[in-house]
């Protein structure tokens, strides 16, 4: 999902900086992506419930570990797929171009900051490595 989001906004910043018109194949990447962020998203809320790293009780509000896997994790990515939803959908109402690939810019650019700072990276010691 990272991946077509990086596309979907390089594609979006080069049209917008060309004032290029839109093609059917723009509103179609912009869907793919839009359908690998739902997707990802059932992925996640399945792993959510299934998880030994949520333990729904109030001792994991202490513990910044687990208070991360538990509330800040998802609800940054439950809002990163929700801009990606609202600007999919607006972009497709919108009849100028540049204010297309602007909104796309916008909305999917703010959910790739959240996407980046909901990932819990090694760095970040929260307990998980990559594999």
């Amino acid at each position: 999902m990272l991946v077509s989001i990086i596309i979907a906004l390089v594609n979006a910043l080069l049209k917008y900086r060309k004032k290029s018109l839109a093609r059917c194949g723009d509103c179609a990447f912009n869907r793919i992506t839009l359908i690998l962020a739902h997707l990802q998203l059932v992925a996640g809320l399945v792993l959510y419930f299934i998880s030994p790293k949520v333990i729904f009780n109030a001792a994991s509000m202490r513990d910044s570990v687990l208070r991360f896997f538990l509330v800040e994790h998802i609800g940054l990515m439950i809002v990163a797929i929700v801009l990606i939803t609202v600007g999919s959908v607006k972009s497709e109402k919108i009849s100028e171009d540049r204010k297309k690939y602007k909104s796309i810019l916008i909305y999917f650019g703010i959910a790739f900051l959240l996407l980046l700072a909901a990932i819990p990276w090694p760095f970040r010691n929260l307990g998980a490595g990559w594999f």
